[in-house]
């Protein structure tokens, strides 16, 4: 059967397997506090159903790339929707923090298959600059649904209680369950396919994190999301209780936010075959201190209030989805033969920095909005020392 895709169809359906991941969690932060009124756990409870999505996220990044590697893109796909909506469905009934915590880890250990076979399926089939835009549609089609999921998450909440949302998660998987079913292609040729013997995926998982550079590039959009994601993991605390918003309020930031990340992508999309990766990551670092250096100003000499606390963020979004795009293709590229578990590996990392960031870090942080604002800052430079360290090895011919 012939699985031809044309690329905005594509680019959309992969967008809406890989926002699956940001979905689940964004559209129930509204609900920590009811939750944990209707469970009867402290706060800190109902945030390690967090933590324990993003560990399971980032344990079976490790997987789902190396699994499509060897079986193909679209099983690895089909099989994690599956057991997502099972765990989805428990979610929805859990009675007690103890089953929250389980199925919310089983959530997370399914949800990012979509995020790193999309990854691999667009390298699978677009070369050049042709794949800096695809990614980079990807990018604006995925930002659609952070910046709704708050609010939708908000609107269930009040209207219908919390478990509502969690039924709609159930609504929402099984129609990706549907469309993949009709329209994801398999892009991974039998003969190319990796072994799973446990011997050649150790040497394998070895031979790419030994690779300097693909440390560097991994770590460096990772850093440059947990920048932004301190506000996301505290965004209770950040917009309640901090600047004073109601349940309702989740937009402001998450609207700014995805703005930012949707302007970043066209951009990233515009330079694709005019600047080179080089020069298109040194432009969105340029927005991201520009974001956190007005970000440090507001915190330390404007009062808490909406919106002059979250524009900033706005900024900061818009460089880092800007750098992305071309980060993930330079990373890629390292692993011709092996871009699922290239793609996997890099997830990994990336979100067992997000899962550390949400249990640990944005709690801390999130006690005020210098803080956080610092937080915000240190991440960005941290990445732009990293970047600037690549950018001397290749020059030095080490890659």
């Amino acid at each position: 059967m012939s699985w031809h895709v044309g690329a905005w169809p594509l680019a959309i359906l992969l967008a809406a397997l890989a926002m699956l991941g940001p979905f689940s969690i964004d559209v129930y932060l509204p609900a920590f506090h009811e939750i944990g009124r209707d469970l009867d756990v402290a706060p800190l409870a109902v945030q390690q159903t967090l933590s324990s999505y993003l560990f399971a996220y980032a344990f079976m990044m490790l997987w789902h790339g190396a699994l499509s590697d060897a079986v193909g893109r679209r099983p690895v796909v089909m099989v994690g929707l599956g057991i997502y909506a099972l765990a989805t469905l428990g979610c929805a009934i859990a009675g007690n923090i103890e089953t929250m915590w389980l199925f919310r880890a089983l959530q997370g250990a399914c949800a990012g298959s979509g995020l790193v076979v999309g990854r691999a399926i667009i390298r699978d089939r677009f070369q050049g600059p042709e794949a800096q835009r695809v990614m980079s549609q990807i990018t604006l089609v995925f930002g659609i649904a952070p910046a709704i999921a708050p609010v939708l998450g908000g609107v269930l909440l009040n209207a219908f209680g919390w478990r509502s949302i969690f039924w709609v998660l159930l609504a929402l998987v099984i129609l990706l369950v549907t469309w993949s079913a009709k329209r994801l292609p398999e892009t991974l040729p039998v003969a190319q396919r990796q072994s799973l013997h446990p011997r050649d995926l150790w040497r394998n998982y070895v031979s790419v994190l030994r690779d300097r550079d693909f440390l560097l590039l991994a770590t460096i959009p990772a850093l440059n999301f947990a920048a932004f994601f301190i506000y996301i993991a505290s965004a209770p605390s950040f917009l309640i209780d901090l600047l004073g918003v109601s349940s309702y309020g989740f937009a402001w930031l998450f609207m700014p936010m995805i703005a930012g990340v949707m302007i970043g992508a066209l951009v990233s999309g515009r330079a694709a075959g005019n600047l080179s990766a080089a020069r298109t990551i040194g432009l969105g670092y340029l927005l991201m201190f520009a974001g956190a250096t007005i970000q440090m100003v507001v915190a330390w000499y404007v009062a808490p209030a909406v919106p002059w606390h979250v524009l900033p963020i706005m900024i900061y979004t818009m460089g880092s989805s800007i750098v992305m795009p071309s980060a993930t293709l330079l990373l890629l590229d390292l692993f011709p033969t092996m871009r699922g578990m290239a793609s996997s590996l890099q997830g990994f990392v990336h979100f067992v920095l997000a899962a550390v960031n949400a249990g640990t870090i944005a709690p801390f942080l999130a006690q005020s909005l210098k803080g956080l604002a610092a937080g915000m800052t240190g991440f960005t430079v941290l990445s732009v020392a990293l970047w600037a360290l690549y950018r001397q090895r290749r020059r030095a011919g080490q890659g």
